[in-house]
Order: C-alpha cells, then sequence, then structure tokens
C-alpha cells in the first residue's frame, strides 16, 4: 500500500480510461487530484468547418468536464479545470499548419503530450497542488532500471501509446504514472462497469488530439486555403481528376480523392508543389511508386543514453502499424533508418524506434533517401 502522502494529479478527460485510473490510484493509497484540461476553443480558434457534430461543438468540452467530474465527486476526489488554449496553439496546432504547408504529414499528438500533457500540465500540478507524480491514461508503462527510466509498451499491444510518447525525456518519464499499462482495454471497461461509473461504455475519443473527430480537409480549410489544380495517373500521365487543395492530401491516401469512375483504386504518391499537380498511382503499381526502405530522421529524441551508433530495431511510423523489421544508423545529428520495403512512409511523420517492449523514441522522416 502506498502512503497516504504521496500526491498524484491524474489528467482526467472524461473517458473510460482516466476515469479507471482515479479507481486505481485511490485504491492504491494515494491522494488523488483531479485536473482536467481544454486546449481546444471553436469560437477563439475559428474551428467552424469541418465539425462532424456542429451542433454539438460548443457543449462537448462541458460534456466531458461534467462526465470527469461524475466520476471523481463517486470516488470522493477533487477535480480541477485548466487551461492551455493558448500553449496549444503555440506548441501543438502552428506546426501543424506549417507542416501542412509544406505538404508533410505531421502528428500532432507526440507535439501535445511532450508539450502540454508533459509539460505544462506537470508545471501547474507541481506549482498549483505540489503533486508528487501526475498520472495519465496512456496505455504504457515507466520502468526504472538503475539510474534510467524506460518507456516500454502496454500489455495490451492494440492500444498501446507509446509512439505518441516517443519525444518524452527522462525527467518527464520519472514524474509519470500510467495506471493501467498493466491492464487490457477490455479489463478496464470491466473495472468501470463493476464500480458504476456511468462512462463505463463510453466511446473512445477519436481525431486530432484535444480538438476531436472532424471532417480533415473541411477542418483545414479554415486554416488553409483551397487552391484547385489537377491529378495526374503518374503511369499512364493522364488527368484523372481535380483536387481541392495539394495540401489537403497525403502520399498513400486512396479516400475521398473525387476520382469517380476509375475501375482501379488510386493512391496519392507524389506532390508537385510548384505546379500544384498530385500524382496518383493505381494499385497494381503501388509497390514501385510508394515503396521505400530507406530515410533520414531529425529532430530525433533518445530516450535513454548511451545509445549505440548503429543497431538492428523494430519500426514504427504510423501508430497502430505493424513493427517494421530495421536499422538505424546515426550520422552527423541525423538517423538514417534502412528498413524492409514500406508503404506511404511519408516526410514529417514520425519514426518511432523499438527493442523488444522498450521504445528507444522517435523523430520525424525528413525525407526518402
Amino acid at each position: 500500500m502506498k502512503s497516504k502522502k504521496t500526491k498524484v494529479v491524474l489528467g482526467m478527460s472524461g473517458g473510460v480510461d482516466s476515469s479507471v485510473c482515479a479507481y486505481l490510484l485511490k485504491k492504491q493509497g494515494y491522494e488523488v487530484i483531479g485536473l482536467f484540461m481544454q486546449n481546444w476553443d471553436s469560437y477563439l480558434n475559428n474551428d467552424f468547418l469541418g465539425n462532424v457534430n456542429e451542433s454539438k461543438q460548443t457543449c462537448n468540452v462541458q460534456k466531458d468536464f461534467n462526465d470527469a467530474k461524475a466520476v471523481a465527486d463517486k470516488l470522493g476526489i477533487k477535480i480541477y479545470r485548466v487551461e492551455f488554449i493558448q500553449q496549444y496553439w503555440d506548441k501543438v496546432f502552428k506546426y501543424l499548419i506549417q507542416e501542412y504547408k509544406k505538404g508533410r504529414t505531421p502528428n500532432p499528438d507526440v507535439l501535445c503530450n511532450k508539450y502540454i500533457k508533459f509539460n505544462e500540465f506537470i508545471k501547474v500540478a507541481k506549482n498549483k497542488f505540489h503533486c508528487d507524480k501526475i498520472a495519465m491514461g496512456h496505455y504504457a508503462n515507466v520502468k526504472k532500471i538503475k539510474d534510467q527510466y524506460y518507456l516500454t509498451k502496454a500489455i495490451d499491444e492494440n492500444k498501446d501509446q507509446t509512439y505518441f510518447l516517443c519525444w518524452l525525456n527522462q525527467e518527464q518519464l520519472s514524474k509519470t504514472i500510467f495506471p493501467i499499462g498493466n491492464i487490457p482495454k477490455d479489463e478496464v471497461r470491466k473495472i468501470a462497469h463493476e464500480q458504476g461509473l456511468d462512462n463505463w461504455n463510453k466511446k473512445d475519443s477519436t481525431g486530432v488530439c484535444f480538438i476531436g473527430e472532424r471532417k480533415f480537409k473541411d477542418f483545414l480549410n479554415n486554416y488553409l486555403p483551397i487552391k484547385k489544380g489537377k491529378v495526374i495517373d503518374i503511369v499512364t500521365k493522364k488527368v484523372v481528376g481535380e483536387h481541392d487543395g495539394i495540401t489537403f492530401y497525403t502520399l498513400g491516401q486512396n479516400k475521398n480523392l473525387g476520382l469517380g469512375g476509375q475501375q482501379n483504386k488510386y493512391f496519392v504518391c507524389k506532390k508537385d508543389f510548384k505546379k500544384n499537380i498530385i500524382y496518383v498511382v493505381d494499385q497494381n503499381n503501388k509497390e514501385k511508386y510508394l515503396s521505400s526502405t530507406k530515410c533520414e530522421v531529425v529532430k530525433f529524441n533518445w530516450i535513454n543514453k548511451n545509445q549505440k551508433k548503429s543497431a538492428k530495431v523494430k519500426i514504427r511510423f504510423r501508430h497502430r502499424q505493424e513493427l517494421i523489421d530495421g536499422k538505424y544508423e546515426i550520422k552527423n545529428n541525423k538517423v538514417i533508418l534502412t528498413y524492409k520495403p514500406t508503404i506511404a512512409v511519408a516526410p514529417g511523420q514520425f519514426a518511432v524506434l523499438y527493442s523488444n517492449k522498450k521504445c528507444l523514441g522517435g523523430g520525424i522522416v525528413n525525407k526518402l533517401i
């Protein structure tokens, strides 16, 4: 049993995962305080296009807070609200838009974790509530071995979220508890149901971190202009359609291309910004034009010190993607990855490296080689 003096500030979202974390932490004897984050405001941020639930966009945050408060009240935990709207815009969203303007494929969730959930949140938890630790409802684990903290995969690998945590550092990991890292998702819902938590079957949140589910092209149109252009088959050189703006499409995309009447499924394989042309390839030629085996990664964050100059690893370029066999080599502060032929590795994506259960860290794909 943990000492009651150990104070933990828990990020509570109103979802089942953080709610079960609250129950488990209290059961383990911690003094628990809930902290609900609001990082996005549709009106302040001119977010009007693309909202899936347009009539609900202003009340979703309030509903989530009410769900979190209901759980906190049931468990006898105090809960507070905090806003990081400006910090999220400056640290996360500006980057997202800048990357899309460059035609790249960013992942805002990685930045949200590094700069908001495990930075701004920790500052408030420490300075206002004088906590010993923070806790989050991520499916991940932290293990301390000697003087090092290691980020390791969750027991439920289908829900594992270490990909999004690849930019955390030793200081952040040293302050963090992941209470459900060793519990399968089905068991988490079962615990919530058994404890009479009303949100036990609440749908998991989807979409952009803290922004929510959006019709993404329409959403980006709030911030990026539409500039129509040609869609060309890279093999036949024929014009097969028209796009709504080159920034709205990502390499490997095969849905919402507006290419009706085609016999084969098409995939985005190249973007020419100067000519405002999107090139597509049919599924029969996908391997030739979309496959890669080598890339350069920049801004790589090594979670642990004393990494080898090169080693065999497992690589993931997208969350929930199958782990890919490969190796890394460090050259001039850049990480060069070589891997088995993989479809749609795109500049801007995060490449995250694993060795067995350990997440070694991650960086941004700069270019294919």
